[in-house]
Protein backbone atom coordinates (compact mmCIF):
# COMPACT_ATOMS: atom_id res chain seq x y z
CA UNK A 1 0.00 0.00 0.00
CA UNK A 2 0.66 3.34 -1.03
CA UNK A 3 2.10 5.61 1.32
CA UNK A 4 0.86 9.30 2.01
CA UNK A 5 4.25 11.41 1.54
CA UNK A 6 2.54 14.61 1.67
CA UNK A 7 1.26 14.18 5.26
CA UNK A 8 4.77 15.25 7.09
CA UNK A 9 4.65 19.10 4.86
CA UNK A 10 6.49 19.73 2.08
CA UNK A 11 9.99 18.42 1.67
CA UNK A 12 13.01 20.67 1.61
CA UNK A 13 13.17 20.72 -1.92
CA UNK A 14 10.11 21.86 -2.43
CA UNK A 15 10.41 24.81 -0.31
CA UNK A 16 13.43 25.98 -1.95
CA UNK A 17 11.57 25.74 -5.20
CA UNK A 18 8.78 27.65 -4.04
CA UNK A 19 10.90 30.60 -2.74
CA UNK A 20 12.83 30.73 -5.95
CA UNK A 21 9.46 30.46 -7.89
CA UNK A 22 8.35 33.59 -5.43
CA UNK A 23 11.08 35.74 -5.46
CA UNK A 24 11.28 35.30 -9.34
CA UNK A 25 7.87 36.09 -10.09
CA UNK A 26 7.80 38.84 -7.60
CA UNK A 27 10.33 40.38 -9.72
CA UNK A 28 8.65 39.60 -12.89
CA UNK A 29 5.51 41.57 -11.99
CA UNK A 30 7.99 44.46 -10.10
CA UNK A 31 9.28 45.40 -13.11
CA UNK A 32 6.29 44.84 -15.32
CA UNK A 33 7.81 42.25 -18.02
CA UNK A 34 4.39 41.24 -18.51
CA UNK A 35 3.02 43.17 -22.00
CA UNK A 36 -0.45 43.63 -20.54
CA UNK A 37 -1.80 47.17 -19.09
CA UNK A 38 -4.72 45.61 -16.68
CA UNK A 39 -1.87 43.37 -15.04
CA UNK A 40 0.81 46.15 -14.97
CA UNK A 41 -1.58 49.07 -13.07
CA UNK A 42 -1.39 46.53 -10.06
CA UNK A 43 1.17 46.59 -7.29
CA UNK A 44 0.98 42.49 -6.62
CA UNK A 45 2.78 40.75 -3.63
CA UNK A 46 3.38 37.67 -3.69
CA UNK A 47 2.86 35.90 -0.58
CA UNK A 48 3.94 32.68 -0.85
CA UNK A 49 4.70 29.72 -3.79
CA UNK A 50 3.82 26.11 -2.61
CA UNK A 51 5.18 23.56 -4.96
CA UNK A 52 3.49 19.93 -5.68
CA UNK A 53 5.46 17.00 -4.48
CA UNK A 54 7.18 16.34 -8.16
CA UNK A 55 7.56 19.87 -8.47
CA UNK A 56 5.46 19.84 -11.79
CA UNK A 57 2.81 22.45 -10.48
CA UNK A 58 3.38 25.95 -8.91
CA UNK A 59 0.45 27.57 -6.18
CA UNK A 60 1.37 31.56 -6.43
CA UNK A 61 -0.69 33.34 -3.24
CA UNK A 62 -0.53 36.41 -4.36
CA UNK A 63 -2.31 39.89 -2.90
CA UNK A 64 -2.35 42.96 -4.80
CA UNK A 65 -1.59 46.17 -2.66
CA UNK A 66 -4.17 46.76 -0.21
CA UNK A 67 -6.71 43.81 -1.09
CA UNK A 68 -8.07 46.80 -3.72
CA UNK A 69 -9.82 45.45 -7.14
CA UNK A 70 -8.29 41.83 -6.00
CA UNK A 71 -10.55 39.73 -8.36
CA UNK A 72 -9.33 41.70 -11.33
CA UNK A 73 -5.69 41.11 -10.73
CA UNK A 74 -6.39 37.57 -9.93
CA UNK A 75 -8.23 37.71 -13.31
CA UNK A 76 -5.25 39.26 -14.90
CA UNK A 77 -2.64 37.03 -13.20
CA UNK A 78 -4.68 33.95 -14.64
CA UNK A 79 -5.24 35.49 -18.31
CA UNK A 80 -1.43 36.57 -18.66
CA UNK A 81 -0.35 32.75 -17.24
CA UNK A 82 1.64 31.62 -20.39
CA UNK A 83 3.98 34.51 -20.42
CA UNK A 84 4.58 34.54 -16.45
CA UNK A 85 5.52 30.80 -17.08
CA UNK A 86 7.76 31.54 -19.55
CA UNK A 87 9.39 34.31 -17.73
CA UNK A 88 9.87 32.79 -14.66
CA UNK A 89 11.21 29.34 -16.25
CA UNK A 90 13.83 31.76 -18.40
CA UNK A 91 15.48 33.10 -15.33
CA UNK A 92 15.54 29.43 -13.69
CA UNK A 93 17.51 26.72 -13.79
CA UNK A 94 14.57 23.71 -13.51
CA UNK A 95 14.41 20.70 -15.36
CA UNK A 96 10.41 21.84 -16.11
CA UNK A 97 9.23 25.08 -15.98
CA UNK A 98 5.88 24.46 -13.50
CA UNK A 99 2.33 25.24 -14.14
CA UNK A 100 2.09 28.04 -12.54
CA UNK A 101 -1.81 28.34 -10.62
CA UNK A 102 -2.65 31.62 -8.47
CA UNK A 103 -4.82 32.02 -5.85
CA UNK A 104 -5.73 34.85 -3.42
CA UNK A 105 -3.50 35.19 -0.46
CA UNK A 106 -6.04 35.16 2.70
CA UNK A 107 -4.12 35.08 5.23
CA UNK A 108 -4.70 38.75 6.73
CA UNK A 109 -8.36 38.36 6.24
CA UNK A 110 -8.04 35.37 9.04
CA UNK A 111 -5.58 37.06 10.60
CA UNK A 112 -7.97 40.27 11.04
CA UNK A 113 -11.02 37.34 12.17
CA UNK A 114 -8.67 36.44 15.01
CA UNK A 115 -7.75 39.99 16.10
CA UNK A 116 -11.67 40.33 16.29
CA UNK A 117 -12.53 37.40 18.08
CA UNK A 118 -9.69 37.96 20.70
CA UNK A 119 -11.22 41.72 21.14
CA UNK A 120 -14.80 40.31 22.15
CA UNK A 121 -15.33 40.31 25.69
CA UNK A 122 -16.76 36.67 26.13
CA UNK A 123 -13.40 35.30 24.76
CA UNK A 124 -11.20 38.13 26.85
CA UNK A 125 -13.32 36.82 30.00
CA UNK A 126 -12.56 33.30 29.11
CA UNK A 127 -9.12 33.32 28.61
CA UNK A 128 -8.26 35.51 31.41
CA UNK A 129 -10.53 32.80 33.90
CA UNK A 130 -8.27 30.43 32.06
CA UNK A 131 -5.02 31.73 32.99
CA UNK A 132 -6.37 32.23 36.76
CA UNK A 133 -7.09 28.41 36.66
CA UNK A 134 -3.64 28.11 35.23
CA UNK A 135 -1.62 29.88 37.71
CA UNK A 136 -3.34 28.00 40.64
CA UNK A 137 -2.49 24.49 39.45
Amino acid sequence: MAQNRNSQGPKQRQLRVGELIRRTLSDVLARADVHDPDLNRHSITVAEVSMSTDLKVATAYVLPLGGRDAPEALAALRRNTPELRHLVAKAMTLKFAPELRFQLDETFDRMDDTRRLFEDERVRRDVEAQERDGDDA
